[in-house]
Parts: structure tokens; sequence; C-alpha cells
């Protein structure tokens, strides 16, 4: 399995993600294979690698979709204002926890605002935090809180 406990594991391949997604972000020409063969992966347990490349590839295809539901649900805030770090993290978590559904919503939330409180801004924890928290209660809303619930089973295994 690798080195370190599969939430270790877990977390050190979103912080590569999160470092990809960024590099992506600021430098569009890249592709995301060109991306993830540019990391240097020396050293990294090949599940962390995966998972990390896995997630910069879903985040990839979803880009739009998540920009979409951003501007839906964050009035008064476009995209391209948002630190990138933030972005990123926020693309990460949306992605991760709501689209493909790796891991409960509040795991995503959680580790978009650890990796925030690594990479980003003073400020940017708080708002990564406010912004995941209003779209998770407007999707739970908008679904009659089947989300909430099946997170809630999710994280009782």
């Amino acid at each position: 399995m690798g080195k370190g406990s599969l939430p270790q594991r877990r977390r050190r391949a979103r912080e590569i993600a999160l470092q990809l997604i960024y590099e992506l972000d600021l430098r569009p020409a890249l592709t995301t294979e060109e991306a993830i063969e540019m990391f240097p992966w020396d050293g990294e347990v090949e599940d962390v690698a995966e998972y990390a490349a896995f997630l910069v590839r879903a985040v990839a295809r979803h880009t739009d979709d998540i920009d979409s539901m951003l501007r839906e649900y964050i009035v008064g805030w476009r995209t391209e204002r948002m630190v990138a770090v933030d972005r990123a993290s926020i693309r990460l978590a949306l992605c991760e926890g709501l689209i493909e559904r790796k891991v409960p919503l509040a795991v995503a939330i959680s580790e978009a605002v650890e990796l925030t409180k690594m990479f980003g801004t003073v400020e940017s924890s708080s708002f990564v935090n406010g912004v995941l928290g209003r779209i998770v209660r407007s999707v739970e809303n908008s679904e009659g809180g089947s989300e909430k619930t099946e997170n809630a089973d999710s994280n009782a295994l």
C-alpha cells in the first residue's frame, strides 16, 4: 500500500493535485497530461501519484461545470477575481466531494480549508470554507437534503 496511512496519502495526493491544478490555471497552454508528466514524482508512493493524477484529470474535465456552479451560487464574485490557490482548492473540493463523490463533502471541504491554510493567503481558508459551505447548503436545499444524508452514511463506514 505504501508509506503512511490512507488519510495521509490522500492528503499528499491533494497537495500535489492542488499544485498541478494551480499550474494549469496559470498556464492555460499547458495540457493536463504535460503538467502531470512534468511533476517531480520521484519518491512519491504509487497510490499517491495515481490519486493525484486522477484528481487533476477530473478537475480538468469538470472545470466548466464547477465554474458554472460557482457563478450560480456565488453572487458578486467572478472566478477570475478569486485568488488562484483559492480557486484551485474550491475546484478540487467540489470535484472530489460533489461531482466524483470520492469522499464525503465534509471531508472535501475540510481538506480544501487545510490546503488553503498551507498554500493560500491569510484570508483564504475562511473564504474557501464560506464559498463551499454556501454551495453545499444550496445543493442540499435543491436536492431536499439527500446529499447530507448520503454523506452522513459515508462517514459511518
